[in-house]
């Protein structure tokens, strides 16, 4: 294992990946004898069995296709997209058209988007004919949710927009009688997150409102254990993440989109929300130290597009802070000054303070293996919240 010396951090020594730039800080990172994480590992293991970006992988990819366009024909839509106006999603809109595919784009609205991303969404959609889906969470709702993981002094300060989401995506695809989910995530492109600060599940968001929050919650999408189950087992709605199949590389996708739609880039991975600036410039970087930047970053070196000399000196570069974003944080949550930097200056708590359904998941491990296989819920579910996990703390 190599050791590199990062003056950012006062010269201290780490102990880092000899193939990404993952280091000891990690959560629940090992080494083997070469020196390579168990993150690095896990990617190679994922391109082996989808065949990522090779003839295997557009074998398989193609099959399911051509399952999508039967299990939809002679309906209004075959497949359920989720947007956002980030670049995975757009690009993946445009694809889908591209496959000759009908599908009904949804839109999970926190009421902290980006205009930029409003933008977006509205010039991909419109340019390739897509209808739109949008669910709005009532405005002092998702605030108070928000509010709610701040005081609990947790990480997983957005776990609420990712679950509501998820079961966003699963319930309008029942609505609709459709039985495929197409999400533009690649493990290539953005790593699997460790789970260390990016737990989320219905029990958990459930816990942590009713101890912190200020008011009922009437319109936001909560996945229970049960509805889980239901739209795994019940409904049969299918996961796709067509780039595990194929190759994908987010900057020509940029071009692209730039081009056919005049669509513009937001800044940064995951800043076309504001809440997520927030997370991931200001909230995991100064009270958790973590910055998650390191997801995509050692992601680029393991796929070549970036050397690890040109990573590292990235990742320990500060990471851009909208001017007012704190200062509207504040504002929009209602948290004063003296309340913020309490929050901020408090010892940080892990997700494992409060009641979440870690142990069922992990009791139920066979059976979710079998749902993973199947698309019936995400491969990375079963790979991050199915198995014992340490402390991130």
């Amino acid at each position: 294992m190599i050791t590199l010396q990062n003056p950012d951090i006062n010269l201290v020594s780490l102990k880092i990946c000899t193939r990404c730039i993952y280091d000891e800080r990690v959560p629940a990172i090992h080494f083997d004898d070469e020196g390579v994480c168990n993150y690095c590992r896990q990617v190679e293991a994922l391109v082996g069995q989808y065949g990522t970006g090779q003839t295997k992988g557009e074998s398989l990819f193609l099959a399911i296709l051509d399952g999508i366009r039967r299990a939809g024909k002679g309906k209004p839509y075959d497949c359920i997209l989720g947007v956002s106006g980030g670049t995975d999603s757009s690009y993946l809109t445009y694809l889908v058209k591209e496959w000759g595919l009908r599908p009904l784009a949804v839109h999970y609205d926190n009421n902290w988007n980006s205009p930029i991303a409003v933008m977006n969404m509205r010039k991909v959609l419109n340019g390739l004919g897509v209808h739109l889906y949008t669910h709005v969470v009532e405005k002092n709702e998702a605030d108070d949710i928000f509010r709610s993981f701040f005081l609990a002094g947790v990480a997983e300060i957005e776990a609420a927009t990712d679950l509501g989401y998820a079961y966003l995506l699963r319930k309008v695809a029942a609505e609709h009688s459709v039985k495929y989910i197409m999400e533009g995530h690649s493990f290539l492109e953005e790593g699997i997150t460790p789970l260390g600060h990016n737990y989320f599940d219905g029990r958990y968001i459930q816990a942590i409102h009713e101890q912190f929050g200020r008011c009922s919650l009437e319109t936001y999408p909560l996945m229970t254990f049960s509805q889980f189950l239901k739209s795994a087992i019940l409904h049969q709605v299918k996961f796709i993440r067509p780039f595990w199949y194929l190759k994908y590389t987010k900057e020509d996708a940029k071009a692209l989109l730039s081009q056919k739609f005049d669509w513009q880039y937001y800044g940064g991975h995951h800043l076309e929300n504001r809440m997520t600036a927030f997370y991931h410039s200001i909230y995991l970087p100064q009270k958790f130290g973590a910055d998650l930047r390191n997801n995509n970053l050692a992601a680029r070196v393991r796929n070549g597009t970036l050397s690890r000399a040109e990573a590292w000196a990235d990742y320990n570069t500060p990471p851009p802070i909208e001017g007012d974003l704190v200062s509207y944080f504040k504002k929009r949550l209602d948290i004063s000054d003296e309340l913020y930097e309490q929050v901020m200056k408090a010892q940080p708590k892990d997700w494992t303070a409060y009641p979440t359904y870690k142990k069922r998941f992990e009791r139920l491990r066979p059976l979710f293996y079998v749902l993973a296989k199947a698309n019936l819920v995400p491969m990375s579910f079963y790979l991050k919240y199915c198995f014992p996990a340490k402390s991130s703390t």
